[in-house]
């Protein structure tokens, strides 16, 4: 049977990327074979050129099987991806071994190789589906505020419609785990509306003596997208606290950033409800943007301070102290949580909901702590009930979604809708049908009146040149969510809330 032969194939693929060792051979072998239903079979040689460098080919087949034979009740993706993890986690180390080999590591080869060895595993595990993440689309844009960064995510599959009906039907799920954050994610086998994570391992972490973990992003955005969440399930806060953990984990793991989502709807992250941070092994289009005006800060002479020059609402803090430096943004983080610029139109509260946070986010460079705090306001209007520093209703044909950490950076998350619908404003505009058909094209019409005021070039590059304009909308939008804008009024405004903290 050919289960057998890709059961051995598997195993030597373990063999080759260290996940297991010759004296996990045969209990290996047989907890697969107790998976999938089989009575055993001795093993026959594997051929070293019929080892894939990657289990998805392998992976696929063995699903097919589990299909054939009634282990999955449908061949869909979800149920796929629910079945997947419980083959790759026969290979795995035990969670207490992956964290003392990480911390072993650590301690002889020093930070970068420790996140190394684990970003590798959840690689080779295929706990970060590298098959699917390559599917993505990604360039730079050139702007006025540097290169951004564009993606269009097409790594992280659709619900099928199986599935979704099939977990309608069965009603609300156990509050276990009690979101996708939380630590007992960890080895949990999943269900039609909650990912399976048998193959997951976490690392503990401890920030300012409190305990958190770190993982990485099945669906990883950029180099090593991490997140590190705290063990207890808890709202989303920005304090001085979070402050203090940030830059103790740069403290910690120099090479990477890191930085929290605000802890309000609208502008926050898409989970509220645990309180997380986002790093990786990565340089922001943000880190790169100058600083456009000092200013000192009374009783923090020590700190360096400024305006970035930004699309959103930056202060970046520079020091050698860390605690100095979390002591001054928690200063101006009070500040602004209370501050009320009418002219601005920046209002800390109505009827007694606040209004004003802040995206914070951390790095060691060049001998120093380095924190950016991105101002944040979510009040909506009659004019714009999304939020008014929000993407604005003229830019919703490329961005209409909440701006989190990743996208305040300068790294647009879009969607993946965007590759069919350039694709073919892209024809409509090479046979100049932009009046005709593409208005007709319920995947185009949205784009007509941005695509007409190009002013395309003759024999230009229509495809690269979309992308480029694609990158300049998103600058847009980045100047929709700020909450000082980019005019001589809105830096005056911006000069009045860093002068009333000074």
């Amino acid at each position: 049977m050919a289960i057998y032969r890709d059961i051995e194939q598997l195993i030597q693929y373990g063999l080759n990327k260290k996940m297991v060792s010759v004296w996990d051979v045969d209990y290996v072998r047989n907890a697969l074979f107790h998976l999938f239903e089989l009575d055993g079979k001795t093993p026959e040689p594997v051929q070293a050129e019929d080892v894939p460098d990657e289990p998805v080919q392998v992976l696929d087949r063995m699903l097919d099987y589990a299909v054939e034979q009634g282990l999955m009740e449908d061949n869909t993706t979800t149920e796929r991806d629910l079945f997947d993890p419980k083959i790759m986690d026969q290979l795995m180390p035990k969670p207490s071994e992956v964290i003392r080999n990480f911390y072993q590591t650590f301690e002889a080869r020093g930070p970068i190789a420790a996140t190394d060895y684990f970003y590798q595993l959840s690689k080779d595990s295929h706990y970060i589906r590298t098959n699917r993440i390559e599917k993505n689309k990604h360039w730079y844009s050139e702007t006025e505020y540097g290169d951004l960064e564009i993606t269009i995510n097409l790594s992280k599959p659709e619900k099928d419609p199986k599935a979704i009906a099939a977990a309608r039907a069965k009603g609300d799920g156990p509050n276990y785990p009690k979101c996708l954050l939380c630590k007992e994610n960890v080895g949990y086998a999943g269900r039609l509306d909650h990912p399976a994570r048998d193959n997951h391992r976490v690392i503990p972490m401890d920030l300012e003596g409190e305990h958190w973990f770190l993982q990485y992003s099945p669906y990883v955005y950029y180099n090593e997208h991490a997140i590190v969440f705290s063990r207890e399930h808890r709202p989303m806060s920005i304090t001085k606290d979070s402050f203090d953990r940030l830059l103790d984990f740069t403290d910690q793991l120099p090479h990477y950033f890191i930085g929290s989502n605000a802890d309000l709807p609208i502008v926050g992250g898409s989970i509220l409800s645990h309180d997380h941070f986002q790093g990786g092994h990565h340089e922001f289009p943000m880190a790169q943007a100058p600083i456009e005006q000092e200013f000192t800060i009374q009783g923090f002479k020590d700190i360096k301070a400024g305006i970035v020059r930004w699309p959103m609402s930056v202060i970046r803090l520079r020091s050698e102290d860390r605690s100095r430096l979390s002591a001054v943004a928690d200063q101006i983080l009070t500040s602004w949580r209370g501050y009320t610029d009418e002219e601005a139109d920046v209002y800390a509260e109505t009827d007694g909901e606040p209004h004003n946070t802040i995206t914070p986010i951390a790095r060691y460079r060049n001998g120093a702590f380095e924190m950016d705090l991105v101002l944040r306001n979510n009040r909506t209007s009659d004019e714009h009930p999304m939020g008014i520093f929000h993407p604005h209703e003229n830019v919703h044909h490329i961005k209409k979604e909440n701006i989190g950490l990743i996208e305040v950076m300068g790294l647009a998350v879009l969607p993946g809708r965007l590759i069919e619908e350039m694709n073919q404003l892209t024809e409509y505009m090479k046979t100049d049908e932009l009046d005709g058909k593409a208005l007709q094209d319920e995947r185009t019409a949205k784009h007509v009146t941005w695509a007409k005021q190009m002013n395309i070039a003759e024999n230009e590059d229509i495809e690269e040149r979309l992308r480029q304009e694609v990158g300049k909308r998103f600058s847009t939008v980045l100047e929709h969510a700020g909450v000082f804008k980019r005019t001589q009024a809105g830096q005056e405004a911006f000069t009045r809330f860093i002068k009333q903290i000074m």
